[in-house]
């Protein structure tokens, strides 16, 4: 089966006939590298020179497909234009043909033909000035390493700079894409953040409409009814004001404004009275030094969540929200009863609330458990136990 070599190089075939035309050029004005009756010249006349000119212009076709192929038949053509009245043009082509041979070709290869290219200007110098003992004998080897160490060595670091070019061209890409992934996560974590955000705001608020417009609809009170509307005007006010807060943080991006503040524990008093005007038996005990900012905004946000599933979910009963400062950790503890009969209405769930509450809490490396306490019951049922750990170091205490 026939080896089909591949097409040569455009800029490969301009340099095979420029080489080709200009030592056709150089023959034919007579034009050589030695005169005629020089001692090593074994054929004499301008047209022997016509077959290593043609041979190297072949392998210069090569010079970038098939670079060691170039070298090994360009060598022969090299060593029988020495013995001819030699050409310019061929002597021009071999040295391009042993700078593509390192370049292109393989790199143990390269290594190869600087190794023996040097010894051959090495020995070049050493052996005629040892046989015929006159400085001029070192010439040779001058010329030897101009026509085959120099080129080589020039590839050698043409193709180091290459290598080092690519190498950084790769590591660009690289960092390009891990700054495309970093920014990837980024934004994911900041979708997720304003999930539980927007979910941990207005989820309160909506579920307390929800439950007393269902009463205010199945209860033919007025007086009942209008304490339900009143209700649900406040809570939906106040999930007003809070949406337009996160909306506000959204558009905000210049930094003019000044930020809105964060949710404290402060205003745990405040949240558990809008539970209690909802409906929720709440007790608050709360006993804890300052905490970080991040520490407090979850602490706050759970207790609000777990509310807000007691007043969904939770059966008729008291609901205990505890919050202790100790040995380095906030821990927050809200109870309330489940699996009793329950009076009212009751309002849909995701339980996209405790995915929130348990991925603020692994954010500060924390730990989180929401779910009945199996050696506690209440008089109406079971006990249902929302409970986080919230590391606290003093590096982080503001």
């Amino acid at each position: 089966m026939a080896v089909r070599l591949p097409r040569p190089h455009r800029f490969d075939v301009h340099i095979a006939l420029g080489g080709l035309l200009g030592g056709l050029l150089l023959a034919g004005i007579g034009l050589a590298t030695r005169p005629a009756k020089d001692p090593i010249t074994l054929f004499d006349g301008p047209w022997p020179i016509l077959v290593p000119l043609t041979v190297m212009a072949g392998c210069e076709l090569l010079r970038r497909t098939a670079p060691r192929t170039a070298l090994l038949i360009g060598t022969p053509a090299i060593c029988v234009d020495v013995v001819t009245q030699g050409s310019l043009a061929t002597i021009l082509m071999f040295t391009d043909i042993v700078y593509a041979a390192v370049l292109y070709g393989p790199l143990a290869s390269a290594r190869r033909i600087q190794w023996i290219t040097g010894l051959l200007t090495v020995a070049g110098t050493l052996v005629p000035f040892a046989v015929w003992r006159v400085p001029e004998a070192l010439l040779i080897g001058v010329v030897v390493g101009i026509v085959a160490y120099g080129p080589a060595a020039t590839g050698w670091i043409v193709r180091n700079h290459r290598d080092a070019a690519e190498a950084a061209r790769l590591r660009a890409e690289q960092t390009a894409l891990l700054a495309e992934m970093d920014r990837t996560q980024a934004v994911t974590s900041e979708r997720a953040r304003m999930a539980r955000e927007l979910h941990d705001m207005v989820a309160n608020h909506l579920s307390a409409i929800a439950i007393h417009s269902t009463a205010a609809l199945s209860l033919d009170d007025p007086k009942t009814s209008q304490e339900a509307l009143s209700v649900i005007r406040e809570n939906s006010v106040q999930g007003l004001a809070e949406m337009r807060r996160l909306i506000g943080i959204l558009r905000d991006s210049s930094g003019d404004n000044e930020p809105v503040a964060a949710p404290t524990l402060d205003g745990l008093d405040a949240l558990v009275e809008g539970a209690r005007t909802n409906g929720l038996d709440v007790t608050l005990d709360a006993s804890c030094a300052a905490v970080p900012a991040p520490v407090e905004l979850a602490a706050y946000r759970i207790v609000q969540e777990s509310l807000t599933n007691a007043l969904k979910h939770a059966s008729p009963g008291r609901v205990r929200v505890a919050l202790a400062h100790r040995d380095g950790c906030l821990t927050v503890a809200v109870t309330s009863p489940f699996g009793g009969d329950r009076d009212g209405p009751r309002a849909p769930g995701s339980g996209a609330g405790l995915v929130g509450m348990r991925e603020r809490v692994e954010l500060l490396g924390g730990t989180f458990e929401a779910g009945p306490d199996e050696d506690r019951d209440s008089i109406d049922g079971k006990i249902w136990v929302v409970r986080a750990t919230l590391p606290v170091t003093e590096g982080d205490r503001e």
